[in-house]
């Protein structure tokens, strides 16, 4: 009933703007001749309806009575005009006139109000209702009851919740992989050592807790766990190893700690404790291949050994991006390389030749260019020092050890890792060009192209002159949407040249394919063959083989 009343009051002024307009006739009721029902029906007939008060031509918005006309008209559609396109507004109205109008009126609002209250409930609906709330009671008791346990075991979550600003991620990789060769590889001369393998089954896994305290920041605390060899101890070279290898037995420890935040809109600072690689730091131009996890399967594959320079160590990284087209990068690190089981230096050694300037660490810069969408270049410089190390052999107290420089982290020839031999302190100046072209929306083409000037800084003077370049070509959904082809074919780093040393005498070339198989979003395939040519840039070595199977699960 109160929707009904409501709908009422609105069509209520219908009756209002009636009488409204009638007042003229009422005013010269004592001066006119009363209209009779013949003449109202004649005149009646050559009245026709309108639809907008505008079709009047003797109608003004200026008129006292045109908002009320108007409601009549637009809203109602109750009043009727001439065939001359007049109203008439001045002359006088009949009872006769004035009923025929009211009806009219009268007959659109009970239109309204039939169609406002057809909606409306019943006695029979409330009554159905009933009974089937009381036929179904104890159903809803027991629908209540749950709700009121998932309310409470939601608030207990909530209370007791890991924390309301870190987010849990992870990777595990299974990796089935086999080396293959005639001869073990070696720096000069010819090989003599039979290469003897066999098929493993390895596996990696980390835990990411990344907090955001801010919302514009991160803490990046990295669990990691691995037990995959690197393929160096079984072929002889560095050239086979696999982009995610390394291992632990498996033992679990924190292998990335960082802390990234915004300055401004435009300057980004992250500062590494632990674990620092500038490739997850700055851009590489190898956006297919690039992850350890779902990238290239073999570790030169992943990106320049430019960006080798951070050794896992410790230091702050700061990118500017003024716009879109241009982005500015500079770090430092204080290395934190191994020599085998042997650290060469420690951020976190307080002793001499160590801590966060004295021991080994490069100074790093990038100008990222991308003049539009399909084309990014990338200008890199880093200058690199590492001391000589000479550390007491922990398997026997009275002899020590001379520990070899890493020029590339392991990557690349041995001799263009260390030229000079161990226990000499050297630096090297590092210049990198790395481009990638976009020529469609699944196909990229990348390659980098480096030079290494390194010298010693004690004892004879040596330098040295290390190359290295290669190409890459990823074709996306190819043969499935999700789906990855890529190609990679290069030179690992080459000690080409220098003085006082025994340079690389031949060329290596590094060749691998890989298929990437996205079974699911959170579960990846990736098949693949590494074949390298003169391993070491010796050509007295057979070419050695490398076949993996990766499967990657992310969660």
């Amino acid at each position: 009933m109160k929707k009904a009343f409501w709908n009422i009051l609105k069509v209520s002024p219908v009756l209002a703007l009636t009488l409204l307009t009638s007042n003229s006739a009422f005013a010269g009721e004592a001066k006119e001749q009363v209209t009779s029902v013949a003449q109202l029906s004649q005149e009646s007939n050559s009245l026709g309806q309108v639809t907008s008060v505008s079709q009047f031509s003797d109608v003004q918005p200026t008129d006292w009575a045109f908002q009320a006309l108007q409601s009549l008209v637009e809203r109602y559609g109750c009043v009727a005009g001439y065939p001359s396109g007049t109203f008439r507004g001045n002359r006088a109205l009949s009872r006769y006139e004035f009923a025929a109008g009211l009806n009219s009126c009268l007959d659109r609002v009970n239109e309204l109000i039939a169609t406002a209250t057809a909606d409306m409930v019943s006695k029979q609906d409330l009554a159905t209702l009933q009974r089937l709330q009381e036929e179904y009671s104890t159903e809803l008791a027991t629908i209540r009851g749950q709700v009121d346990a998932l309310e409470a075991r939601t608030g207990e979550l909530e209370a007791n919740q890991f924390s309301t600003t870190t987010k849990l991620s992870g990777e595990a990789i299974f990796s089935v992989s086999q080396a293959f060769g005639d001869k073990v590889a070696v720096a000069s001369g010819a090989p003599t050592k039979d290469l003897s393998s066999n098929s493993t089954f390895s596996d990696r896994v980390r835990l990411s807790l990344n907090s955001s305290f801010t919302g514009k920041d991160q803490l990046q605390t990295r669990l990691q766990g691995r037990n995959i060899a690197s393929n160096k101890d079984t072929t002889g070279t560095n050239m086979t190893r696999l982009g995610y290898d390394g291992s632990e037995n498996n033992a679990i420890s924190i292998d990335k700690l960082n802390y990234a935040f915004s300055l401004s809109d435009k300057v980004r600072v992250k500062i590494d404790a632990t674990g620092a690689e500038l490739n997850e730091n700055v851009n590489v131009f190898n956006p297919d291949f690039r992850s350890s996890g779902t990238g290239a399967l073999s570790r030169y594959g992943r990106f320049s050994p430019i960006y080798r320079q951070a050794g896992d160590g410790a230091g702050i990284t700061v990118n500017v991006t003024p716009n879109d087209k241009i982005a500015l990068s500079a770090a430092y690190f204080a290395q934190g390389l191994k020599d085998g089981t042997n650290d060469r230096t420690s951020s976190s050694n307080p002793n001499v030749g160590n801590g966060l300037f004295n021991g080994d660490n490069t100074i790093f810069g990038q100008l990222a260019f991308k003049p539009n969408q399909a084309i990014n270049i990338g200008l890199t410089y880093a200058h690199t020092y590492q001391r000589g190390i000479t550390i007491t052999d922990p398997a026997d107290k009275s002899k020590t050890i001379d520990l070899k420089n890493s020029f590339f982290s392991s990557t690349g020839s041995s001799s263009a890792n260390s030229p000079f031999g161990a226990g000499v302190a050297a630096e090297s100046s590092n210049y990198g060009v790395q481009a990638t072209l976009q020529p469609t929306k699944n196909i990229t083409i990348g390659g980098w192209g480096g030079y290494t000037a390194a010298s010693t800084l004690a004892g004879n003077s040596k330098s040295g002159e290390i190359w290295y370049w290669a190409g890459t070509l990823g074709i996306k959904d190819f043969g499935k949407e999700g789906n990855t082809l890529g190609l990679i074919f290069g030179q690992p780093p080459k000690l080409a040249g220098g003085k006082g040393i025994t340079r690389d005498a031949n060329t290596s070339y590094h060749i691998e394919g890989l298929y990437k198989i996205k079974l699911s979003d959170n579960i990846l395939v990736t098949p693949g063959v590494l074949v390298i040519l003169n391993p070491e840039h010796n050509d007295k070595n057979s070419n050695e083989y490398v076949g993996t199977l990766r499967t990657t699960f992310t969660f």
